[in-house]
């Protein structure tokens, strides 16, 4: 029988792990989409047979602020965001300690993220863009989406240290 790991609750760490599997699949959907109107201007500007399509730019720029957003994402999940390694090698509640201080700053930015995330999106809710016509909005959730989203993964890696300290297995 496998015992229960101490720090966050098994319903956060399940809804983290389907999360960041639909994230990593939005990933690779929104990476290869990129792929297709980078491509288009790419020949269209050495073959006279493709037309010069205006809208290619604006598509792979929304494409490529969802594959940022998409990255920084899971990079909070696994640890790999926000991070500089400062300190040698510590101990297991040590680096608990560290992730605690570093997570609160993780917070902060994911707050900041919501909040002004959301205000940016309010401005954009009866837009639409230039080329693309696309609502301006679908682009800017994904601000305030990020923030949710390292509000959920960086409390479970807070709770998890927040076990170790308290003398559970790192």
């Amino acid at each position: 029988m496998q015992t229960a790991r101490p720090g966050a609750p098994a319903a956060l760490r399940a809804v983290n792990r389907a999360l960041a599997g639909v994230i990593l699949l939005l990933l690779i959907v929104s990476v290869g989409v990129l792929v297709i109107p980078v491509s288009l201007q790419i020949f269209s500007r050495y073959t006279s047979f493709i037309p010069s399509y205006i809208w290619t730019e604006e598509m792979a720029r929304f494409c490529l602020v969802y594959a940022v957003m998409l990255g920084a994402m899971l990079a909070v999940r696994e640890g790999t965001h926000f991070t500089v390694d400062v300190f040698p090698r510590l101990s297991p509640r040590h680096e608990a300690m560290v992730e605690l201080l570093s997570g609160s700053f993780i917070l902060l930015f994911a707050f900041v993220f919501l909040w002004w995330g959301w205000e940016f999106t309010e401005f954009a809710i009866y837009r639409i863009s230039e080329l693309a016509e696309l609502p301006l909005w679908l682009i800017h959730m994904a601000w305030p989406i990020a923030g949710v989203v390292w509000l959920l993964f960086q409390s479970e890696r807070m709770l998890d240290a927040i076990g170790t300290i308290r003398g559970g297995r790192a």
